[in-house]
This record gives C-alpha cells, sequence and structure tokens, in this order.
C-alpha cells in the first residue's frame, strides 16, 4: 500500500502562518493539494494548536503527520512534517525563519506579513526551498533576501 509518489520523510508538508482568530496570513504548501482540502487542512491546524496549553508540547499529531509549531506574540508558525522527522530540527528552523523576519522588517508584525507578503514568500523560498530545509543561517538568508527584493 502507501502512495508510491509520496515522498520520503525529511519533508514539509506545508507551512502555515496564523493568528488566534485563524486567519491565515502565509500558505506555503509542498505538496499538491485541492482547494478545499487546503481549507480543510488550515482550518484543522488552527483548531488543533490555538487550544493546546502553553505547557503542552508544540508538536501535535495530525493525521498521518505531525504539526511542529512555535507560537510569536499572537501568530502560530506551523510546520507539517512526517511523524519521523526531528522536532528539534523544526523548531530551531521556525525559530531562524522569525529571527529573520525580525531582521528584516525591523521587529516584525502581523501587518508586515499582510503588506510584505512577497517578501515573507520569498524568505519561506529561500529556506525551506521544495518542502526541505535549507541555509538557515540568518545572516546568509538576510543577505540573499536584501539581493531579491532591491530588484524590484
Amino acid at each position: 500500500g502507501g502512495n508510491f509518489w509520496a515522498p520520503l520523510s525529511d519533508m514539509i508538508r506545508f507551512f502555515i502562518i496564523q493568528n488566534r482568530a485563524g486567519k491565515t496570513r502565509m500558505a506555503k504548501w509542498f505538496m499538491q493539494f485541492e482547494e478545499e482540502e487546503k481549507q480543510k487542512l488550515i482550518e484543522e491546524t488552527h483548531a488543533l494548536v490555538t487550544v493546546r496549553g502553553k505547557t503542552l508540547t508544540n508538536i501535535v499529531e495530525f493525521r498521518e503527520y505531525k504539526i511542529v509549531y512555535r507560537q510569536y506574540a499572537g501568530l502560530f508558525f506551523c510546520l507539517c512534517v512526517d511523524v519521523n522527522d526531528n522536532d528539534l530540527f523544526y523548531m530551531e528552523a521556525i525559530h531562524n525563519f522569525v529571527e529573520c523576519l525580525n531582521e528584516y522588517f525591523t521587529e516584525v508584525c502581523e501587518l508586515d506579513l499582510l503588506y510584505g507578503f512577497n517578501k515573507v514568500y520569498a524568505l519561506v523560498d529561500e529556506m525551506f526551498l521544495a518542502g526541505e530545509v535549507q541555509d538557515t543561517a540568518p545572516r546568509n538568508v538576510l543577505v540573499r533576501l536584501q539581493m531579491l527584493t532591491t530588484v524590484d
């Protein structure tokens, strides 16, 4: 059984940033999903992570995968990954992503994600190419992002 085309582990299925109210501020899909399914995944992810207390881990089982997430202020940064993948590796990747956002936008806030969405997606592409974590050293990532975004 199983899907022949299903990727092996160490692959991110999707990366979603949502606020407490469930508004999606960024969604990047690394697998093919129908629009209806994307909406379901977004709603289920929100329902799962926003109700978890501060004392619980930032990893939660989700269908045949797991969600690794971190909350910064009112935003939830959620990665859907294989159940056997290294949680700490993804926690660190999220942290580095947020550090880069903070550096780039100078203390990032939700509005930056809305109005600077093209830069946010450029950063996602730099750090999570094709569902795999790339170079996460903030300095390297930011240098490339500056180069990409000054070409406007």
